[in-house]
């Protein structure tokens, strides 16, 4: 029971409530968050750190007049039951049910889209300004941040464009990553009410400014020391010194599980009308023992529940699988993680990176394994690519291991830092394609178009995870520029990885099955669906030759030359978007070697953001199926041919 959670149907309904009421409703939402999360899975220790701040914020704000951004969304569920869709959260991350993130679509709560770190500042000041300009409804405006998004730079960019436009917006600094330091108390809420009451801190504005104007040459000396000693009054004035230097108001460390006392500073920084930071201290998996206490390792396993991980608030019994059943097939980034380990063994010049995403990568394999050969940025894409643009020059053979959608913040740095300069770079994209529970934001969609259009760089993508292992040695053996190898989440193809791998030829095709009439050329997991799609054409009595191209640049011309002319249709497969994909290459590269116009068919992701889902409802929606793809080819050739297809 939840009595006082089940009055809560809208912000509003917090306002009246006592902070000892407010407080309870805090625990009510963890607990709904346990008991839903724990069953149906979903993003979760850093939301149960985030109830009081959530509650404290709603009571004391008029959402959505006044702006409550949620940098991520990882940090969003206690937001979410607050504002309206309580009794919807067993549908959270599920096909058509609530966004895994905040969603613009999904309620007027939510003001900004996320998925990606680091962006809520940006918008925050962007947003204010608006309103300082007359547009809009005028109202406060806050942004919730996590000190991992802080190691995004774009989060350092706002900050200091706040603090030098004077913007007044608030961060709240929701830090799980350190405990509470002994300055909570008294003396830390003295020094916020010095920082925060306008008066005080314009009257050590004006002692700074009137120390500079004594007589008797003694200004002149204080403006020459004039950087020392305001450092100096800052310090005093301010333990938050960093903040203080761009210009922002700093309270903290404040107990981010006490509503009273995040209330009382969110009071007073609302008050100022200056940028200012609230910096509150939570534990990530607050009330979940097994996430609270179990130090850094217990909050990593418990960032996210899986489906009935939970029953009555304890981690579930792991269910046995019987003896003798035969063994899933490897996850493909445990495949790249194992097989990057063996390539940092068999050559010295191999480094691994990742951009906080250690264990999404399999990069934790390697942290385990070889820790001087393993780098962690923090949320920061481009320093990942500049810092193995750096290693490359001195001769280093880098290994920027990358979410596809998440690469896409660094795109500029693989323009002209790494394909410009034809740096040996190898990006390894994992979750390439449709990834199912996290929806758009997390989609690795656009790599295929984004990357095509780039000088110097080769493309490749495997069909199993044999090919995986076969395509890492061949990226590290090139010495001729930046290599990118995507490859998608979840289970392999369940093949055995080879011995001995060896370097493939670049640029080079595969045929995987001799046929007539129609051709599908697959890349990377279209070559699965393909082969799927010409087992069930072979049952309605049409034979197709599939072919696995491998590469999307180089394309292998002659391969596609071949299947174009000796067939009466061409297909294409790939899980990318079609506009700038690989069917669009083969469809160039065929034109441009002279071949005239061969029918050709592509097969993809549709223009538009594909919604959350599993990734097998997600295949269906947008047609990347066997099933769909062997009815569009039937169609096809009947209508070529006007004749039955068997």
């Amino acid at each position: 029971m939840a009595p006082l959670l089940n009055r809560i149907d809208k912000p509003q309904d917090l306002h009246g409530l006592t902070d000892e009421e407010l407080q309870t409703v805090a625990q009510e939402v963890r607990e709904h968050i346990i008991d839903t999360v724990g069953e149906i899975g979903g993003h979760f220790g850093a939301n149960l750190g985030a109830c009081e701040i959530a509650v404290a914020l709603h009571s004391m704000l008029d959402s959505p007049r006044d702006k409550i951004l949620w940098d991520v969304g990882h940090q969003a569920y206690p937001h979410k039951i607050l504002t309206g869709r309580r009794d919807r959260l067993h549908t959270i991350r599920k096909y058509r049910g609530l966004a895994p993130f905040c969603s613009v679509q999904e309620s007027e709560h939510d003001i900004m889209g996320a998925g990606h770190a680091s962006t809520a500042i940006g918008y925050a000041v962007g947003l204010k300004e608006a309103m300082r300009r007359g547009q809009g409804e005028d109202g406060h405006v806050v942004a919730v941040v996590g000190d991992g998004a802080l190691t995004g730079g774009v989060a350092f960019e706002a900050v200091h464009q706040a603090g030098g436009e004077g913007t007044p917006i608030v961060v709240v600094l929701n830090d799980n990553g350190m405990s509470i330091a002994p300055n909570v108390g008294a003396l830390s809420r003295q020094f916020n009410r010095v920082r925060l009451n306008p008066k005080l801190w314009r009257a050590r504005e004006g002692l700074e400014e009137g120390l500079t104007k004594l007589p008797a040459g003694i200004g002149a000396a204080f403006e020459r020391v004039g950087p020392h000693f305001k450092e100096s009054l800052k310090a005093f004035w301010a333990p938050g010194l960093w903040w203080e230097e761009l210009d922002f108001a700093y309270i903290g460390v404040i107990d981010g599980h006490d509503v009273r006392a995040i209330r009382r500073a969110l009071r007073e920084a609302l008050a100022a009308e200056r940028p200012v930071v609230v910096h509150c201290a939570t534990v990530k998996g607050k009330g979940f023992a097994p996430a609270e206490e179990g130090g850094l390792e217990g909050m990593e396993k418990w960032h996210a529940a899986k489906p009935k991980s939970i029953a009555n608030g304890l981690p579930a019994v792991a269910v046995r699988k019987p003896s003798g059943a035969k063994p899933a097939p490897p996850q493909y980034t445990q495949v790249f993680g194992e097989a990057l380990v063996e390539e940092c063994r068999r050559d010295e010049r191999v480094i691994g990176i990742t951009a906080a995403m250690n264990s999404g990568t399999g990069l934790n394999i390697l942290q385990r394994e070889l820790p001087d050969r393993y780098f962690d940025v923090g949320i920061a894409e481009q320093q990942a690519i500049l810092f193995a643009a750096g290693l490359a020059l001195q001769g280093c053979k880098p290994v920027a291991a990358i979410y596809s959608t998440f690469l896409q913040r660094a795109y500029d740095q693989i323009v002209h830092d790494v394909c410009l300069q034809k740096l040996n770079v190898v990006f390894a994209m994992d979750r390439a394609g449709l990834v199912g529970d996290d929806g758009p934001t997390h989609h690795g969609a656009f790599d295929i178009a984004y990357l095509r259009c780039l000088p110097n760089l080769v493309m490749m993508a495997p069909r199993d995870e044999a090919m995986l292992v076969q395509m890492l040695r061949t990226a590290l053996a090139y010495d001729d520029g930046p290599v990118a190898l995507r490859y998608p989440r979840g289970e392999a193809a369940g093949v055995p990885l080879p011995e001995h791998p060896e370097p493939i030829e670049i640029g080079t095709g595969e045929i995987l099955r001799e046929g007539s009439r129609v051709a599908l050329l697959g890349y990377g997991t279209g070559a699965g669906k393909a082969l799927e799609a010409a087992d069930i054409l072979a049952e309605h009595g049409l034979s197709v030759t599939v072919a696995d191209a491998r590469f999307a640049k180089p394309i292998d011309v002659g391969l596609a030359a071949q299947l174009a002319a000796e067939h009466e249709l061409l297909v294409t497969v790939e899980e990318g978007v079609l506009a700038g994909g690989f069917g669009s290459a083969v469809w160039e590269s065929l034109s441009d070697a002279g071949l005239g116009s061969p029918r050709i068919m592509r097969v993809g992701l549709p223009d538009r953001y594909v919604t959350h889902g599993a990734p097998k409802l997600l295949h269906e929606e947008v047609g990347f199926t066997g099933q769909r793809i062997a009815e569009r080819i039937e169609s096809a050739v009947v209508e070529y041919s006007g004749v039955s297809a068997v």
